[in-house]
């Protein structure tokens, strides 16, 4: 969709600050985001990126990771009728007056989750679907405005590119209705050259590389 999170080539965000030796985690509660989307297995319509593309975007903006995360998470779950927004609220109410009250027994989850995780993330490769595109395909992107999650980002529509990689086949992570398996397709690394992107105020002799879905390209 045509969102706040799809920001390439936008301007006046200021330089991207990054931070040196960086942990896995800030704050324990990142971990424990983590933890709860993987081992939830509730079907979230519209799935988990949908939720954070429609965020509103001031409070899209000024959400850290694992903020937008749990946002998302916190909606599936009201909108798949796993909890109500009045359950929810008195739950926050609860243990915003009563921090020191134990949020759930501890127990060992690592058997049943970890084989799931794994299981999540099959080997794409091994499915027998041909490629349309050879490495060296000359290819123009689709012209596509989807209404839900897409790896088509603004700036690349309609530009022509190059195929250099070819990743195998995996499943397509663009938007589906709740329930409906994501189709698997030929998953390419298109090249970019800048100047087509950005006319002649980009970076001389520089390109941009991104991983597009077969889906997205037609022949140049």
């Amino acid at each position: 969709m045509d969102g706040i999170h799809d920001m390439g080539g936008m301007h006046g965000f200021g330089p991207i600050l990054r931070e040196e030796e960086e942990p896995v985690f800030h704050y324990l509660w990142e971990g424990r985001v983590l933890a709860i989307v993987r081992a939830t297995p509730i079907p979230i319509p519209g799935g988990m990126r949908n939720n954070i593309e429609t965020m509103e975007p001031g409070y899209y903006l000024t959400s850290s990771y694992y903020e937008k995360w749990l946002h998302a998470r916190i909606k599936g779950l009201v909108d798949a009728g796993a909890i109500t927004p009045e359950e929810l609220e008195e739950k926050v109410r609860f243990f915003e007056d009563n921090p020191d009250e134990s949020v759930l027994e501890h127990v060992s989850v690592e058997a049943e989750t970890v084989p799931t995780s794994r299981a999540s993330f099959p080997n794409r490769n091994l499915e027998k679907i041909g490629p349309k595109f050879d490495i060296g395909s000359r290819i123009k992107t689709r012209n596509i405005h989807s209404e839900g999650h897409t790896r088509l980002p603004r700036y690349v529509r309609g530009k022509p590119g190059e195929v250099t990689n070819f990743y195998g086949i995996h499943a397509l992570q663009d938007a589906l209705p709740t329930g409906q398996s994501a189709p698997l397709e030929p998953l390419y690394a298109v090249q970019f050259d800048a100047k087509e992107l950005w006319g002649e105020s980009a970076e001389p002799n520089s390109t941009v590389t991104l991983d597009m879905w077969e889906s997205y390209l037609e022949p140049q």
